[in-house]
């Protein structure tokens, strides 16, 4: 989140992707932060997912995470 936050900062335009079970914390930290964050959620766990799963996440969250850093 304070990656994304300062490249945002800096002009960097960017999105995190981050588990359903940390969905609640993102927006916490966020707030907290003071900033809103773009933020892509993807299937909780991630690890000991097999490399076709990996893709079929990365393959579904693909059109969140254009959209997000394309929104206007």
């Amino acid at each position: 989140m304070h990656d994304i936050a300062d490249l945002e900062r800096r002009g960097v335009v960017g999105v995190f992707l981050c588990t359903t079970v940390f969905d609640e914390a993102a927006v916490t930290q966020s707030e907290a932060l003071g900033f809103p964050a773009p933020y892509v959620l993807v299937p909780h766990p991630v690890q000991d997912r097999t490399d076709a799963e990996l893709r079929d996440m990365a393959d579904a969250a693909y059109p969140q995470v254009v959209a997000a850093v394309t929104r206007g």
